[in-house]
């Protein structure tokens, strides 16, 4: 669905889209099919948030907004404790439709993250009989998910009802040891008031484990080929391996490991994630009078978030030469919305206020591992014993306020303009909880920084030239505040002295752009078109440098000057005859760092050079067709080459890949209803691809250890039922 009558570009993906795919899959890797969003996984289903990335138009997670029933998901990158991906704050069996604004998002979209575009998912509201839904998934390596919701039916006069849903899943790793598993809870209440007010309520509990997949090199992949992995469950080949690190008697490496430039970070023994969320929240809706209406929502969120490596180059205290260390954090997060929406002539007014409170506790530890042949390895998975050391350990405060105005004014009956502004307010605190130089290399700074914007405007018009032909603009400034993250990470808090942090204090400015998008739809029962032009002016774009090994990974922020983006996204639908549905979409975008950087004495060619991580070509195809209770599709994405370094100088090679589906509706079966039995294939040809990278960071010129390959063709079958 294109967003017909919207003045920005604005696409929604239904329910019934989201069911072509396996259930469970993460449903950003659902919006991959969209124009201008590329979205890579090395996990089929998108659990394992270390191998995906989604990138919108060139820009990364953790610069668009995200929001679910309008409850800010916070910050989105791999491990953030200040947000939730949107596969832990949901079951995808759950949720009714999302909303894509490629461009930029209203001015009331609760987001201090929000440069280029939003995204928006809406959930299902409880039935008003009573009955549910099961759906069991089984698939290759023995993957399986299992998911159960039951609805409550109206409970009184009054309309009170609620669903209660559980999905619980596992997958083993396609290449190496491990699994991915998430279980999950989702619950959620409405209470009528009248005929003028309405109470809903959600909450989430999630729990994951992953064992994430290792990060490849062009040198890895080139010598020691796509399937190098963790050593893991082969404690004797890390531990050797360790040794031959540090030069000790004993070591070895494996086979082949001697033709990479640095084989001790070829692999390491294991790399699990753990994490467990809850989510929640509850909205008022009221009209206060026949012209004034009143919406209320107060949500809060709290993470816990470990990272394990085994560091071979930290001995533990039993004298192994290697440690298990810990990369994690906690954090809790509350806060408000709150609009008044007033319809008076031809306007309709809309004037509101967004407040956020965060506590943020990133840390870092090490924990003894065992001499080989003198217990078993530690397995982070289950309990862990007392740390033998902290590195360190921060404590983040901050506190966000968003308010904003807006009117859109019926001109003409074809003629709609909406005007507007939001004011953003951020102020963010550091403080050092512990520190042990032997284990930091240092002292983590502390300090405030504010983030401030009182004027970020919006402009945007749609004229409806006939029934089925309208055009549209969109002009927005936006801003991103600084990103909190730990010591020696892409933080301006993460600076590596105190003095440094106080001179980028004076120095470093947030993120801005102005965004300007324009566009022509056109929506018939038969062809359904979408053509949009855009242009980005992105100021002091701060980019993620990496350098040093990935267990000690120092991501260093720098301010790589302006960056101008120009592109176009289309889209075309045909439906020539009932129950037939082709789309193709092309994507094309170029984005060019503006000046060149200078970085410890070393001039980096960077002006003029493309964006790291994002195609400047995506193509994509769709095409379904259902008969009475049969239905099938196929799609297949073209992901153009992507750059690894920033002075391009190294890229990853383009992809075609193709997924296919079937499946048939039974229909009734006792008292069981909509008995739908499913198939689908994931990477219907087994192509070998480069899917995920830029998640350790990128150099700034040449190769770095930052991007995994994509999963092989993997089945799945699902049988699902309604009672």
């Amino acid at each position: 669905m294109i967003g017909r009558g919207a003045t920005r570009q604005v696409q929604t993906m239904t329910a019934s889209m989201m069911a072509q795919s396996v259930p469970g899959t993460n449903p950003l890797k659902l919006l991959g099919s969209m124009p201008g969003i590329s979205y890579n996984s090395a996990d089929p289903l998108g659990i394992d948030l270390w191998s995906q990335s989604f990138l919108m138009r060139g820009f990364s997670q953790d610069q668009l907004g995200f929001t679910l029933d309008g409850m800010p998901l916070g910050l989105q990158s791999y491990g953030s404790a200040q947000g939730l991906n949107v596969i832990n704050a949901i079951s995808q069996q759950n949720i009714q439709s999302i909303d894509v604004s490629q461009g930029a998002g209203a001015v009331n979209v609760p987001s201090s993250s929000n440069l280029g575009g939003v995204v928006q998912f809406h959930s299902i509201d409880p039935a008003d009989t009573f009955g549910g839904k099961v759906s069991q998934t089984f698939g290759s390596y023995d993957s399986y998910l299992t998911f159960v919701r039951i609805d409550s039916g109206r409970l009184n006069r009054s309309g009170t009802k609620f669903f209660v849903s559980y999905s619980r899943g596992d997958e083993q790793k396609w290449k190496g040891s491990g699994s991915q598993f998430l279980q999950q809870v989702n619950t959620k209440l409405v209470q009528p008031f009248g005929e003028s007010t309405k109470l809903t309520a959600f909450f989430d509990w999630d729990q994951a484990t992953a064992d994430t997949y290792a990060d490849l090199s062009l040198e890895n992949l080139h010598k020691l080929g796509s399937r190098v992995s963790y050593y893991y469950p082969d404690y004797a080949a890390a531990y050797r391996t360790a040794l031959y690190g540090a030069g000790l008697p004993g070591g070895a490496l494996p086979a082949g490991y001697n033709r990479v430039s640095d084989p001790v970070d070829a692999s390491y023994y294991d790399g699990p994630a753990t994490s467990h969320d809850y989510f929640g929240g509850a909205t008022l809706r009221t009209d206060l009078t026949s012209h004034l209406n009143w919406t209320t929502t107060l949500y809060g969120q709290g993470k816990g978030f470990n990272a394990y490596w085994t560091n071979p180059y930290i001995a533990s205290p039993s004298g192994a030469p290697l440690a298990e260390q810990d990369n994690g954090s906690l954090s809790q997060r509350g806060g408000l919305t709150s609009d008044f929406v007033y319809t008076i002539a031809r306007n309709k007014i809309d004037v509101g206020v967004w407040y956020e409170h965060g506590a943020y506790e990133p840390f870092y530890t090490f924990y003894n591992e065992p001499v080989l042949g003198e217990g078993a390895p530690l397995n982070p998975r289950n309990s862990l014993p007392p740390a033998f050391a902290e590195a360190w350990r921060l404590h983040y405060v901050n506190d966000t306020v968003q308010t904003h105005l807006q009117d859109t004014v019926t001109i003409l009956p074809n003629l709609r303009i909406n005007a507007g502004f939001r004011s953003l307010l951020f102020k963010g605190t550091s403080n050092v909880l512990e520190n042990d130089p032997a284990y930091s290399g240092g002292t983590p700074p502390s300090g405030t920084l504010r983030n401030d914007a009182a004027f970020l405007p919006q402009f945007s018009i749609n004229y409806r030239v006939t029934h089925r032909q309208e055009l549209f603009f969109d002009f927005s400034k936006n801003m991103r505040v600084f990103p909190e993250a730990g010591y020696n990470q892409a933080s301006p808090w993460g600076s590596a002295t105190q003095a440094i942090f106080n001179e980028e204090k004076n120095s470093l400015k947030p993120e801005t752009d102005y965004v300007f998008e324009g566009g022509y739809r056109y929506n018939s029962p038969i062809v359904t078109g979408l053509l949009t032009l855009y242009h980005t002016d992105f100021h002091n774009r701060l980019a993620s440098v990496t350098e040093g090994n990935l267990v000690n990974i120092e991501s260093l922020l720098r301010n790589v000057g302006n960056v101008e983006m120009n592109g176009v996204d289309g889209t075309l639908t045909l439906r020539p005859v009932d129950g037939l549905s082709l789309t193709n979409s092309i994507s094309y975008n170029s984005s060019k760092y503006g000046s060149n950087l200078m970085e410890n004495g070393t001039f980096y060619d960077l002006k003029g050079k493309q964006e790291v991580n994002y195609p400047k070509l995506m193509y994509k195809t769709n095409l379904s067709y259902q008969y009475k209770g049969a239905f099938a599709h196929i799609d297949v994405i073209y992901m153009g080459k992507r750059y690894l370094s920033y002075t391009n100088d190294t890229h990853v090679p383009s992809y075609w890949l193709a997924n296919l589906g079937a499946g048939y509706h039974f229909g009734k079966f006792g008292f069981l209803k909509n008995v739908t039995a499913s198939f689908n294939i994931y990477n219907l040809f087994n192509t070998v691809y480069i899917s995920n990278m830029g998640e350790s960071g990128n150099p700034l010129s040449g190769d770095y250890q930052s991007f995994q390959i994509g999963a092989p063709r993997e089945f799945f079958g699902t049988i699902s039922a309604g009672f």
